[in-house]
């Protein structure tokens, strides 16, 4: 009997889900700001839902599967902070000493790949839609962000849902993924239940945290980029408002939090609009996300998208009380290459197959300032 367990680290918090025979039999969630403060935290959620055969473990932008005991010790630091977080040492230094959370939380994530080595557990990092042999190249030109892992998760769980729900076979499903997180966004096209396209946080519209897509010359002007500016600029900034649901609640009201509000919701109809072009004839939008929750979003969504195909959100696997759609994909990706039940999904997806890095694709000449960091651990 497979026993695995999916980290997924949101935003907000970090979620863990633990499956048994592709049931769940744990669940736990633990606040991202405790995570970054005391990366144990998470430690001990995880123990707490062993033995397993499996943990998928928080993968960031993704990369192509690699297990855990395959990178040497001396080099594990760099490599997660380089290919997990596509975080360069040098920014690293100057958010923690600005004390950012954010960053403190991609610092805590490390400190916990390291201790999950030290202490010999069986884990693997998964790849996020850049890197799957189902998406054509040419869609992924100049991109990185196409959907992160924990975005790709959640179209996993999608596919296993359409399929149960309506009774298909993996080669009849077909829908759009809205998934809008405290944090980022993303749009992601599944066609004869595979991914084959995806409009990521950090290249679509703006979420409520992270900025989105913005005019390269706004880069030129300021001169210097560094990863903390992807975090600013969103809702949360427009709004002038802490959390969604406050942002959201004043948006009839006030007018910042009117224009954040939409700048969010306009972008992400947009981009399902877009994803049509790879997706001709979805059966469904399937929506999910903590924002997709929040009174009135799911109504929105029905009725500005609905001319494209019904609009439902997302179910869940049997068991799951708690933890969010994300840390459940996590779980059934684990699960699948455990050998267990998601085993035929997970092959039938590609997972296994995912290759590259996030730089494959990027054509840009000073793409090259930056190669020889991601070489050095290959």
């Amino acid at each position: 009997m497979i026993r695995v367990l999916g980290i997924d680290p949101g935003t907000r918090s970090f979620d863990i889900c633990g499956l048994e025979d592709g049931k769940v039999y744990y669940e736990a969630i633990i606040d991202t700001p405790e995570v970054a403060v005391n990366p144990d935290a998470l430690i001990n959620g995880v123990e707490a839902g062993m033995p397993v055969d499996l943990i998928a473990g928080p993968s960031g932008y993704g990369v192509e599967l690699t297990y855990l005991e395959e990178i040497p010790m001396d080099k594990l630091e760099d490599w997660y902070l380089t290919y997990i977080l596509l975080l360069k040492r040098e920014d690293l230094e100057r958010a923690m000493a600005r004390d950012e959370l954010g960053i403190k939380v991609y610092y805590a994530m490390t400190k916990t790949a390291i201790e999950m080595k030290r202490r010999g557990w069986p884990v693997c990092y998964i790849p996020g839609v850049v890197h799957l042999p189902t998406v054509p190249r040419y869609r992924k030109i100049n991109k990185i962000d196409m959907g992160t892992a924990d975005k790709m998760c959640i179209a996993v769980l999608g596919v296993y849902d359409q399929a149960d729900r309506l009774g298909l076979d993996y080669n009849d499903i077909s829908f759009i993924l809205v998934e809008m997180g405290f944090g980022y966004n993303a749009v992601i096209g599944v066609d004869r239940g595979r991914i084959v396209d995806g409009i990521g946080g950090t290249y679509g519209g703006p979420g409520f945290l992270t900025i989105g897509a913005i005019d390269a010359e706004i880069v030129q002007l300021v001169g210097t980029w560094e990863k903390s500016d992807i975090f600013t600029g969103g809702g949360m900034v427009i709004s002038n408002r802490n959390s969604p649901e406050e942002m959201i609640g004043s948006a009839s009201t006030d007018e910042a939090s009117y224009i954040a509000w939409r700048a969010i919701l306009e972008s992400v109809v947009k981009n399902v609009y877009a994803m049509k072009v790879s997706v001709k004839e979805p059966r469904e939008i399937l929506i999910s996300g903590r924002l997709t929750r929040i009174p009135g979003v799911e109504e929105e969504l029905i009725r500005l998208l609905s001319d494209i195909a019904e609009v439902r959100r997302i179910g869940s696997i049997e068991g799951a009380k708690k933890v969010k759609e994300a840390a459940q994909g996590y779980a059934i990706v684990a699960d699948g290459l455990a050998g267990g039940r998601f085993k035929a999904l997970i092959e039938w997806m590609g997972i296994k197959d995912s290759k590259g890095t996030v730089l494959d694709n990027i054509y840009h000449p000073k793409i090259k300032l930056v190669e020889d960091l991601f070489k050095s651990f290959t």
